[in-house]
């Protein structure tokens, strides 16, 4: 399965470098994989568009503001870190650059005796790993200090603002531990999820999701690591929800991958867990009837996740589809509900 396959043009303007001006106004583009039907809707439809007793599943993980800019000690030049992945309270992988200075036995300072890190050792394959000191709580002195991380592709086109701080984070967010957004909830607002019957699971989305597929086989790649957890009432609601026929939709590929990780367990069952579950086509879904998604990057392994869940065709002619009629793309573009 070569990674060409999931390869296409995008014209380099129908990349959304800002959000829209309301969450709920953004497009939603409707695919039904029985028929093939394609309609276009705005995200504000969505009540009308799902049945009563459908259940919908979100990630309430929330960003963390975990670009850190500094120096390193003894020499000059500033230093940026990037934090992808808490392995331990207060260790963290972390993509530094220039990764010259960052070597093992270096101290980086973002404020001196407020924040610093010693540069550790790190398996092979791996971002440099970090041990933070701080003076304070941890994700407080974070708040003060970090930037949101936004995409690769937006920092290179745009300085980050404000309003990022805000946008780049979904309004339910309650726990902090992501470095990327799960984006498919950016669109929620609180008046529309009062209008939908949902429930929250967490996972914290870790460096893998900036990896590129990089082997040729999309096979080959593996995914990193990422924690998450489900309440006994996210639980038991699905479970409810699945005996009784209603169907099951998640908001974005982190709820989706949490939902099918349990379900290849043997079911959804409450508590914390890790999970590297990578789908791509081929996959069989166990528990998922829908998918809220957005318009992904060529060749990632989200984009191979919808063609796993919709099918490879399908998904290419939503994609010529929604670029014909100038949709806007990736983590503040518009998005796709699949049924």
């Amino acid at each position: 399965m070569d990674r060409t396959q999931f390869d296409y043009e995008l014209p380099q303007e129908l990349i959304a470098l800002t959000p829209s001006p309301k969450r709920e106004d953004s497009r939603l583009m409707v695919l039904e994989r029985c028929s093939g039907r394609i309609g276009h809707h705005r995200f504000s439809d969505l009540p009308k568009l799902l049945a009563s007793d459908d259940l919908l599943v979100l990630n309430d993980s929330r960003v963390i503001p975990a670009r850190l800019q500094g120096e390193c000690l003894g020499r000059s030049g500033p230093v940026e870190a990037l934090l992808a992945r808490e392995v331990e309270p207060g260790l963290w992988e972390a993509l530094v650059k220039p990764g010259k200075k960052a070597r093992p036995g270096s101290r980086l300072i973002f404020q001196a005796g407020v924040l610093e890190a010693d540069v550790l050792e790190s398996p092979e394959g791996y971002p440099r790993r970090l041990r933070f000191h701080w003076h304070g709580e941890f994700h407080e002195v974070l708040e003060r200090l970090g930037k949101p991380p936004l995409p690769p592709y937006i920092e290179r086109r745009r300085e980050v603002r404000a309003e990022d701080s805000q946008r780049y984070q979904t309004v339910y967010a309650a726990h902090p531990g992501s470095v990327a957004a799960p984006t498919a909830g950016l669109h929620f607002t609180p008046e529309l999820l009062r209008r939908l019957h949902h429930c929250f699971v967490t996972l914290h989305v870790g460096w893998g999701t900036f990896r590129p597929i990089e082997t040729d086989d999309v096979r080959r790649h593996r995914m990193q690591p990422e924690p998450f957890e489900v309440s006994s009432s996210a639980a038991e609601a699905i479970g409810r929800r699945k005996r009784s026929g209603g169907r099951v939709v998640a908001a974005g590929s982190t709820s989706t991958r949490v939902l099918e990780h349990l379900a290849l367990q043997g079911g959804v069952v409450p508590g914390p867990g890790e999970t590297s579950l990578y789908i791509y086509p081929g996959f069989r879904f166990r528990l998922l009837d829908g998918l809220i998604t957005n318009f992904h990057l060529p060749r990632s392994t989200l984009l191979l996740l919808v063609s796993a869940f919709a099918g490879e065709e399908l998904i290419r002619r939503c994609y010529s589809e929604a670029i014909r009629l100038r949709y806007r793309f990736y983590s503040y573009g518009d998005a796709m509900l699949i049924l």
